[in-house]
C-alpha cells in the first residue's frame, strides 16, 4: 500500500476531525433534540455529556487511531484479535448511517437552490413544498448530487480532498454562523427564545429521558462510537497534542450547536404559533415560515441552508472516508477505486430508504439509538480494561514527552463512569 498519507498540519487534522463532529448533529439534530427536551435543560445535560462521556471516548479512539496507523478494522485486530469485530461495528454504522444522512443533506441542497431562485417561497404553504418535494424526482437527484460531491473529495486523497476541503468549509462555516446569530438577535420574539435555549428547568435536567437523550446526542454530533475518530487519527502527525485536539474539536462542536440553537430558538418564538417542539422536520418545515416574515427572505433562507449543506458535507466525508480506508487496507484496493465501490454502495442503499421510508427510520434508530451507544460502550472498555495502559498513557503523553497528570482520572472514568452511563443508555433505548 505503500507509506501510509497524513494531514499537512495540526490545524487541518483539528478541522478535518471538527467537521466529522460538525454536521447535521449539532446544526440539525441537537435543536430539535433540545426543543424536545426542555430547552436549557437539555443543553446543560448535553455539555456534561460532552465533557464526562464524549471528550474520555474520543481521547480512547485518538489512541487507538495515533498507535496503530490503521484502519479501525485492522486497528483493533492489531491490538487484539478478539475485538477486531468492533471494527466491523464502524464499517457498518457508516454504511448504515449514509443511507438516510445523505437524503437529509440532500433536501439541504434543494432548499439552498429554491431559497436562491424563490421557488420556496412562491410555494406559500411549506409543508405541502416539503411533501410536493419529497414525492418528486428531486429528491433522489440532490441525494445523489450530495453522494457525487462526497465521493470527490474523498477520492482526491487525504491532504488534497478531506483536509483542503475542511480548511475552507469551518472557517466559511463559522463566519455564517455568527452573522445569523447577530440576525436572529434582532427579532421580536428574541428574548423569549434566549430565556427558553438558556435557563435550565432543573426539573427536567437530570429525569432518565434527558440523560439519556443528551449522551446520545453527545455521540451523534461528536461521531463517536462509528470509527470517524480512528480513521481519522490514524493520518495525525507524530507529535499531535491528543488531549488539546480532543477539547478543541468537542468545545468548537458545543460552540456550533450552542450557536445553530442562537439562531433557530429566536427565530422561532418571533413567529406566532411556531414551536419549539416541532422535531426533526424543525429546519425543513418550520424555519422557512420564519424566514418568510423577515426582509431579504431568500439572501437569508440561503445562506442558512447553504451552511446546513455545507455542515453535511464535513459528516458524510467521514463517513465515506472510515468504509474507504477499510476497502483499502482490508482488501488492498486502491484509494480512488475504494472511493468508487463506497459510493456505489451508499448510493444503494440511500435508493433503498428512498424507496421504502421505513428503512429510513430504521436505519437512523438503528445507528444513533443501538449502534453507536454500542460502539460507545464497547470502546470505553476496550480502553478501560483490554488497551494496554502503559500504551494508552504513552498515546496521551506523546510517548511521555508531555504531562498527562489526568490520566488516571481518565482511565477510571473509560474503566467505570462511561460504560455504566452507556449501558443505561443502551438498555434504555431499547427497551423505551
Amino acid at each position: 500500500m505503500g507509506k501510509r498519507d497524513s494531514f499537512g498540519s495540526k490545524v487541518g487534522a483539528i478541522l478535518v476531525a471538527a467537521g466529522s463532529a460538525i454536521g447535521l448533529g449539532s446544526i440539525w439534530r441537537f435543536p430539535y433534540m433540545t426543543g424536545e427536551n426542555g430547552g436549557g435543560a437539555f443543553l446543560l445535560v448535553y455539555l456534561l455529556s460532552v465533557l464526562v462521556v464524549g471528550i474520555p471516548v474520543m481521547l480512547a479512539e485518538f489512541a487507538v487511531g495515533t498507535h496503530t496507523r490503521k484502519s479501525p478494522v485492522k486497528a483493533y485486530e492489531q491490538l487484539s484479535k478478539h475485538w477486531k469485530w468492533l471494527g466491523y461495528n464502524s464499517v457498518i454504522v457508516s454504511l448504515l448511517i449514509s443511507g438516510f444522512y445523505y437524503i437529509v443533506a440532500g433536501w439541504s441542497l434543494d432548499y439552498f437552490v429554491g431559497s436562491v431562485t424563490g421557488s420556496l417561497y412562491q410555494a406559500g404553504d411549506f409543508n405541502q413544498y416539503f411533501t410536493a418535494f419529497t414525492s418528486s424526482w428531486r429528491e433522489p437527484f440532490y441525494t445523489m448530487l450530495f453522494l457525487a460531491l462526497t465521493h470527490i473529495v474523498v477520492a482526491m486523497g487525504v491532504q488534497n480532498g478531506l483536509e483542503r476541503i475542511s480548511k475552507i468549509i469551518m472557517p466559511v462555516l463559522l463566519v455564517m454562523l455568527v452573522v445569523l446569530v447577530v440576525h436572529s438577535a434582532t427579532m421580536v420574539g428574541a428574548g423569549e427564545g434566549y430565556d427558553f435555549f438558556f435557563r435550565p428547568d432543573f426539573s427536567k435536567a437530570f429525569t432518565v429521558k434527558t440523560v439519556v437523550s443528551a449522551i446520545g446526542q453527545a455521540f451523534f454530533s461528536l461521531s463517536i462510537g462509528l470509527g470517524c475518530m480512528i480513521a481519522y487519527s490514524s493520518y495525525f502527525k507524530q507529535g499531535t497534542n491528543l488531549t488539546k485536539t480532543s477539547f478543541s474539536v468537542s468545545l468548537m462542536t458545543f460552540f456550533v450547536a450552542m450557536l445553530s440553537g442562537m439562531v433557530i430558538f429566536p427565530a422561532v418564538f418571533s413567529v406566532e404559533g411556531l414551536e419549539p417542539t416541532a422535531g426533526p422536520t424543525l429546519l425543513f418545515e418550520t424555519l422557512p415560515f420564519i424566514f418568510d416574515k423577515m426582509h431579504a427572505t431568500e439572501l437569508w433562507s440561503a445562506i442558512f441552508f447553504l451552511l446546513v449543506a455545507l455542515a453535511a458535507l464535513t459528516s458524510t466525508i467521514s463517513f465515506h472516508e472510515v468504509i474507504t480506508q477499510y476497502l483499502q487496507e482490508n482488501h488492498n484496493i486502491e484509494r480512488k477505486k475504494a472511493a468508487f465501490i463506497t459510493t456505489a454502495a451508499t448510493a444503494l442503499l440511500s435508493v433503498v430508504c428512498l424507496k421504502w421510508e421505513w428503512f429510513f427510520g430504521a436505519f437512523d434508530t438503528i445507528t444513533a439509538d443501538v449502534l453507536m451507544p454500542l460502539g460507545g460502550l464497547l470502546t470505553a472498555i476496550f480502553a478501560g480494561w483490554v488497551f494496554d495502559k502503559s500504551v494508552f498513557r504513552s498515546e496521551i503523553s506523546n510517548q511521555d514527552t508531555l504531562r498527562a497528570r489526568l490520566f488516571p482520572l481518565l482511565h477510571f472514568i473509560l474503566k467505570w463512569v462511561v460504560p455504566i452511563l452507556l449501558t443505561v443508555v443502551f438498555v434504555w433505548n431499547l427497551i423505551f
